[in-house]
């Protein structure tokens, strides 16, 4: 496969170096053609003929060019598809231990903001009550003319008053936590989806190699059915029988192309062997 790696780059350079040469001689035209200068009729007719003429073939040689290096990438990949596949895999796993983390680390804040969103709800409820308690008291005092009793509610009222200030002040503080939790929460979200886009992304990328290799792993099993196909073929032409089965037979060829191995493969295969090729079995 190297040298077959070898001969396509050569060819690729071949192609890519005839495209920029083309390309040299098209520029000037392309900017007359896109630039301000206004041109009569014919000169403009003369230039767009020249320009398309060069372009023509400057497309089929980008084209051709981009065919070999993608037969080029796909023969790179096989050969080194352990390698590459470990690496992918690899940071598969480190993506997915992110994620863990991450995971890890929103549910601690969620339940931890979640403590704290409850906590300064009471506090600034019991606070409140605190409050109401002691002014029904006070009020309860004066009716019942208990002026010990108002005495007391009254600083009971004051010291509620105090209290609720004092959760006020604290609810606000709670609140600004409350804040920076959720806005920390928002970046480990962001975190955690960066993290499966990323670990998507390598599994689709392993996915396509996978697909590359079984492809030559199916096309090689292929060419040994087709063999041992084409060897039955020749048997029961010998015997002077028919081919009924094997004629339905269409094989798939993956990876690049669209082909197919059929019976009239089979039936041209078989005359490679001999009578003493099928009797060793």
């Amino acid at each position: 496969m190297f040298d077959e790696i070898d001969q396509l780059t050569t060819r690729l350079d071949k192609y890519l170096r005839a495209a920029e040469e083309q390309y040299f001689e098209m520029a000037p035209l392309e900017a007359l053609l896109e630039g301000d200068e206004e041109l009569d009729a014919n000169r403009l007719r003369e230039v767009r003929s020249e320009y398309n003429t060069l372009k023509l073939p400057h497309n089929s040689n980008k084209h051709h060019a981009w065919t070999l290096d993608t037969q080029i990438t796909r023969r790179e990949q096989l050969l080194n598809h352990k390698t590459l596949m470990a690496g992918y895999t690899e940071s598969m796993a480190n993506w997915k231990a992110d994620e863990q983390e991450l995971n890890e680390k929103r549910d601690s804040l969620s339940t931890r903001l979640e403590q704290i969103q409850q906590q300064a709800v009471e506090d600034l409820a019991k606070a409140r009550q605190a409050e109401t308690d002691a002014a029904t008291a006070y009020a309860q005092s004066v009716a019942w003319g208990d002026t010990e009793g108002e005495k007391n509610a009254n600083t009971d009222a004051q010291k509620a008053a105090k209290n609720l200030a004092a959760a006020i002040e604290h609810n606000r503080r709670q609140h600004l936590i409350i804040n920076a939790l959720e806005q920390e929460l928002v970046i480990v979200d962001q975190h955690i989806a960066e993290a499966q886009k990323e670990h998507l992304a390598l599994q689709r990328t392993a996915l396509l190699l996978a697909e590359k290799v079984m492809e030559e792993q199916w096309n090689k099993i292929a060419h040994v059915l087709m063999d041992m196909g084409a060897k039955l073929w020749a048997a029961q032409r010998l015997l002077g029988g028919d081919q009924l089965s094997l004629r339905r037979l269409v094989l798939p060829k993956e990876g690049e192309g669209f082909d197919t191995w059929g019976s009239r493969e089979l039936a041209d295969r078989s005359y490679k062997f001999t009578v003493e090729d099928i009797l060793s079995l």
